[in-house]
């Protein structure tokens, strides 16, 4: 009997840990799965069409000989775009559900404070791109918890083509005003990588020794990166002396036949190069601040109107990076250096959308979208307005 009861425990037991187990995953497949869209997808296209850009090459041993007609055009393999994913987004009312997904969807939820539903919301994307013989990577990670009295979220973004790497997570605590309007507010920590209003060249060139001549002229910074120039005099054909001095680069080859030449030509990515350089030497940059959302969605079939918007307050904190070389120091460099008179200059980020729609009549519709955000210095807009009309 005692064994029995025994056997009859361990059953009973492991009946209620299969039964918490299942319940478990069951409550994971309703909150992160259920409804969620796992994708891969991808395009190839033309690249940018590119008109010839010829060339004459003459020959060294006969300058006026018969030429050497060369296009010089750089001519690009196709773009394409491949990448894989998987997303679970609420849609408000008036957004559509693509047939398919493809990783280039832009939905409202992502920039509203608040979301269309409650709980966890994500998206998850990676792609490899091509565009114009350049290769990138791009990636989107995002994840939102929305409840009736709070708003979480994290977001991590990578575009390659332009240059662009953002991270942020905030956390608010949320009040719905009736069932169509809320206001939220919390913190913000948001990352940038670059150091605005800081240019290490104009700095490197514009130093200068006690008696105030300049320690750095120009021309040396093609020395800096293994140019050199050679020094040369001729008489035209009226007897005039002509001084001046051709460049070559590492290899002996003659890059530049003036200063001038060399100044137009070579100088430009030689001032950008030194830039990148001294602005990799520096971490990113991470910052706190207040920011308070609004929130109003009012939708029918034929009427919709949903306006939002954010504003990060001007109180900023850096807590990662070198403060010196961050958006709050962005006026306090110049030809000098840094001043070191500023405390550093707060600022406002804003974010701002609205989405209206209204159908006049059965035939006829009009609708306005559009969105402006401004974090830094970067101003992004969109817009979209239009009427359609609808033959019956």
């Amino acid at each position: 009997m005692r064994h029995l009861l025994i056997i009859v425990f361990l059953l009973s037991n492991i009946s209620l840990f299969s039964q918490e187990k299942q319940n478990i995953f069951k409550s994971i497949y309703e909150d992160f799965l259920k409804y969620g869209t796992v994708y891969a997808a991808g395009n190839i296209e033309n690249a940018q069409l590119v008109q010839p850009n010829y060339f004459i090459r003459t020959d060294p041993e006969d300058f006026y000989g018969i030429p050497r007609v060369e296009d010089r055009a750089k001519y690009h393999p196709f773009n394409y775009r491949y990448g894989f994913g998987v997303r679970k987004l609420g849609r408000f009312g008036y957004e559509d559900k693509p047939n398919f997904y493809n990783g280039t969807e832009s939905n409202v939820g992502l920039s509203a404070p608040t979301s269309s539903v409650s709980g966890f919301e994500y998206v998850l994307h990676w792609e490899k791109e091509r565009f114009n013989g350049n290769e990138f990577d791009n990636k989107r990670l995002f994840i939102r918890h929305t409840g009736k009295y709070h708003i979480a979220k994290f977001e991590a973004r990578e575009t390659g083509k332009i240059d662009f790497e953002y991270m942020s997570g905030e956390i608010r605590a949320r009040l719905p005003i009736g069932k169509k309007f809320s206001i939220s507010a919390g913190a913000i920590y948001r990352t940038h990588q670059r150091p605005y209003g800081y240019n290490p060249v104009e700095i490197w060139l514009n130093m200068e020794d006690d008696q105030g001549n300049a320690l750095n002229p120009w021309y040396t910074l093609g020395f800096e990166y293994g140019y050199d120039d050679i020094f040369y005099q001729s008489t035209d054909e009226f007897g005039n002396n002509i001084y001046d001095w051709y460049w070559i680069n590492g290899n002996g080859d003659i890059v530049a036949h003036t200063d001038q030449q060399f100044r137009d030509l070579i100088m430009p990515q030689l001032l950008n190069r030194y830039n990148q350089e001294a602005w990799s030497e520096l971490e990113s940059f991470g910052e706190v601040a207040p920011v308070i959302g609004v929130d109003f969605y009012h939708y029918k079939p034929n009427f919709w109107l949903h306006a939002y918007g954010n504003w990060i307050l001007p109180y900023h904190k850096y807590i990662q990076g070198n403060e010196d070389f961050s958006y709050l120091h962005r006026n306090s460099w110049g030809k000098g250096g840094h001043n070191n008179l500023l405390d550093g200059e707060q600022w406002s980020d804003y974010q701002a959308g609205l989405v209206f729609g209204v159908k006049i009549s059965k035939s006829i519709g009009l609708f306005i979208e559009g969105e402006y955000t401004k974090f830094w210095d970067s101003e992004m807009f969109n817009s979209n307005l239009g009427i359609n009309y609808t033959f019956r």
